[in-house]
């Protein structure tokens, strides 16, 4: 069965679809019913998200980039559509609606997620409730906190802590309403301003490039008009529901474990969990170098690995081997003497970076004639259909551009600081954005190796005033990691309204009230359980970790600043060049199997859970490609959709279970 799409485009088998056709009469998405739809499940999922990442720290489905919390969602949402359409045809809901619903919902979800609004909240008041004389933290750095866009009073963050209180009583939620309003405007104008970007790029991604879009292949597989087709539906599939079956089935005896302990597992070392860990086995030098070696098979990491590129598939694993015995080599040839060599971290953001350059150069030649409609002179490029006029893409970026250093600059940083800083964030977004555009990546866990810490450890600390070092900790919530960036949601979003025939311009605005509302409702997640579970008494690790690992860096910076690296700044230049490298030798050699992307993706921590599915994906395609062709692959493609709904299915249910009842769940993920 093939994906839905207009005319088809086979890259390695993953169909993508061209531009719209000329003539196509606008679908309506961003409709009153699918925004109250929208707006009224963004608490419940972000009040569903923060308790598996934070209170549960159970099944983190923002760490991943196919969100299995959304596809849920969209599954339960379609069933009960397809319902509604057979007794009720008029108030059920079109395609491009659904996919709008999922696609705020994404937006919803990154924005409440692991490195997002889950690692700011607790931020806005951890410096107050835990400087005491032993950390001095008051002295460092307590007068250069923004006291007025956090939470300093202790009689509103004190419940906040103990928990058994509520967050609905008149002095705490006057506390946390100017910050939750005052961080919330400047989420809006961020992703306001990323949105603007993804604008421009849109054409010549999509359009020009036709990159394949795997990630957003699931939901237009379940919302297809076809899907209940008793023929060719995905629902009516043999192949579908024994993929289904499988995940279902695995992930049950699994669960069933952690309540029945004389029930077997299978491939997993019980205790709730879904990976062994082989490096307990690899204990003699140099070996034991390769550190957390988890040995994982998740049936929905398989299924989808068949949608990625065929070449990017073997590259994950195999530069994932590289970095391993990269850490060995340097073990065994003495050379640890300083432990953060080969500065492998400095690597993996100077390939983003990389990837970002080669990226904007080579649509240089589209830039131009971008800057030409903006500026209204001949030789440019229609856009009345894009999501927004060029002009104002650009007067958007520049004006937000503008209004985020400006508030950098309130924060503490100096102005040429906030101007890289920004440019940094921005460059690593756009390559986020292109790497799950072309090859569906998805990870993109870049942990704690920002535009904070790679200025500090290039430049030194000690080159950098307190205030400064203070706005770089504070701006540590969306910098952390970039598990939550919503700028590739953004695009994807675009690339729905696509293949749904709907409006760009309508989305533009539907995904930017969208983020208002869900950075709300992620807001108000977070600060609500909190009170009622208390962040020192009941909640996970995640949040004691959240709350002060920005401000622990940050005494370290103050107490004992250092110098800069030059090795750290080489090692950047070195994946800037490995980067380059690898995109010359893939243009050169078009049969070479190494995709310069992988070699950015596979130092990271979420390689570590997904290497051995990703492998197995490579393997499963090869060889039905080999004998069955390309053909065959689109008659098995149902099989592997079962595989990811199957455990999303299942594992949804368990954790919703879970949080109900207030017992643990097997974790079908991490």
């Amino acid at each position: 069965m093939a994906i839905e799409s207009g005319e088809p485009k086979v890259n390695d088998t993953t169909v993508s679809s061209t531009s719209r056709p000329i003539a196509t009469r606008f679908a309506s998405a961003v409709t009153w019913r699918s925004l109250l739809i929208s707006f009224i499940l963004m608490p419940i999922n972000s009040y569903w998200i923060v308790q598996m990442e934070v209170i549960r720290y159970s099944a983190h489905p923002t760490t991943i980039a196919l969100l299995f919390n959304v596809i849920f969602i969209l599954f339960i949402l379609t069933l009960i559509n397809r319902l509604v359409a057979r007794y009720w045809p008029r108030a059920s809901l079109s395609r491009a609606e659904l996919l709008f619903i999922y696609s705020a919902l994404a937006i919803n979800s990154v924005l409440t997620g692991h490195d997002s609004l889950e690692v700011l909240v607790p931020m806005l008041v951890w410096p107050f409730r835990y400087a005491d004389t032993s950390n001095n933290w008051n002295g460092l750095f307590g007068k250069y906190l923004p006291k007025s866009i956090m939470v300093s009073s202790r009689r509103v963050y004190h419940g906040y802590f103990s928990g058994n209180s509520t967050l609905y009583t008149y002095n705490h939620l006057i506390g946390w309403l100017i910050p939750a309003f005052a961080w919330v405007a400047f989420i809006v104008v961020l992703f306001f301003l990323m949105l603007c970007i993804n604008s421009i790029l849109r054409k010549q991604w999509t359009d020009n490039e036709r990159l394949s879009y795997p990630i957003i292949q699931l939901p237009l597989e379940i919302t297809s008009n076809n899907a209940f087709d008793r023929k060719n539906g995905l629902f009516f599939n043999r192949l579908f529901w024994a993929g289904f079956a499988i995940a279902f089935t695995i992930d049950l005896i699994n669960s069933l474990n952690v309540y029945y302990p004389s029930v077997p597992t299978i491939l997993t070392p019980g205790r709730g969990q879904s990976f062994i860990d082989i490096s307990q086995y690899v204990t003699q030098k140099p070996w034991y170098a390769i550190g957390w070696t988890p040995v994982a098979y998740y049936p929905f990491i398989v299924g989808f690995g068949m949608l990625m590129p065929l070449d990017f598939l073997f590259s994950c694993w195999f530069f994932f081997i590289f970095w391993k015995l990269e850490s060995v080599l340097v073990v065994g040839m003495g050379w640890d003497s300083d432990p953060r060599f080969p500065y492998q971290n400095e690597q993996i953001f100077g390939a983003y970076l990389g990837i970002a350059i080669y990226s904007l150069w080579l649509n240089r030649n589209y830039f131009q004639q971008v800057l030409k409609t903006a500026l209204g002179r001949p030789g440019g490029i229609d856009d009345k259909d894009e999501p927004i006029r060029y002009r104002w893409a650009f007067i958007g970026v520049l004006v937000c551009s503008y209004a985020v250093i400006w508030f950098f600059r309130w924060l503490g940083m100096v102005w040429w600081v906030a101007i890289v800083f920004l440019a940094l964030y921005l460059g690593l977004g756009i390559a986020f954005t292109r790497l799950r555009a072309e090859t569906g990546s998805l990870i993109n866990d870049m942990e704690m190796t920002g535009p904070d810490f790679i200025l500090t450890e290039t430049m030194g600390a000690r080159n950098f005033n307190a205030p400064t070092l203070t706005a770089f900790s504070i701006c540590y919530w969306f910098n952390r990691a970039y598990r939550c960036q919503p700028m590739p949601h953004q695009l994807e979003a675009f690339k729905l309204a696509e293949q749904s025939h709907s409006e760009y311009r309508r989305w533009f605005w539907g995904l930017t009230a969208a983020a208002a509302v869900g950075a709300l409702a992620g807001f108000w997640a977070c600060v609500h359980l909190m009170y009622v579970y208390g962040a020192s008494a009941k909640a996970s690790f995640a949040e004691t970790a959240f709350g002060s690992e920005a401000y622990n860096r940050l005494a370290g910076w103050l107490q004992s600043p250092h110098l800069g690296n030059f090795s750290a700044l080489m090692a950047i230049c070195f994946g800037i060049f490995v980067t380059f490298m690898l995109e010359f030798i893939r243009i050169r050699f078009p049969g070479c199997p190494l995709h310069p992307m992988a070699f950015a993706v596979t130092y990271s921590f979420e390689i570590n859970l997904v290497w051995l599915p990703l492998f197995l994906a490579w393997l499963l395609k090869t060889l039905i490609l080999r004998y069955s062709g390309r053909q065959g692959f689109q008659k098995y493609l149902p099989f592997f959709f079962g595989l990811i709904l199957g455990e999303f299915v299942l594992g949804s249910f368990l954790n919703i279970y879970g949080i109900i009842a207030q017992v643990p769940t097997y974790q079908f993920w991490q």
